[in-house]
């Protein structure tokens, strides 16, 4: 992975291109067919592949909490079982008042394990429209992830 890349900023929602905010919104539908009976905390994702192909992706709940699935890993999963392995962006959205609320540190690594280069992660609230956007990659994510390398 190289080195940093992207800086961390915040943006509104207004101000992003709009691939960037098909990406969000795609995230922010996926969120409605989460599976959260336990937690009750939605969660949304889509990542664009770098042929252009949009993937999207739930957060799915089960009783015994460690077999469950976050949104990023769905997606994720959704597109390498379709062939597809590098990814050029990514958005993550959940609701929290007073907060954003970036992928956990499993998804973190499993976002990481895909990045054969550092990409955009857009973490947003799963608002109509959203307001801000945190603006930040995987490697920032995640700097000196785990990777095994060719």
């Amino acid at each position: 992975m190289n080195n940093k890349k992207f800086i961390d900023c915040t943006k509104q929602f207004s101000e992003l291109d709009s691939a960037v905010c098909e990406l969000i919104l795609t995230a922010i539908s996926a969120r409605k067919f989460a599976y959260v009976p336990y937690s009750n905390f939605p969660v949304g994702a889509a990542l664009r592949t770098k042929c252009g192909k949009v993937f999207s992706g739930c957060n799915v709940e089960n009783a015994a909490f460690t077999p469950g699935a976050c949104a990023e890993r769905t997606a994720i999963c959704k597109a390498i079982s379709e062939g597809y392995k590098e990814f050029e962006s990514c958005a993550v959205v959940a609701y929290q008042k007073d907060t954003l609320t970036p992928p956990c540190g499993v998804c973190r690594q499993f976002l990481i394990e895909f990045a054969v280069e550092d990409f955009p992660v857009y973490v947003a609230r799963a608002e109509d429209p959203p307001s801000d956007v945190l603006c930040t990659s995987v490697y920032n994510l995640l700097p000196n992830g785990f990777r095994c390398y060719k």
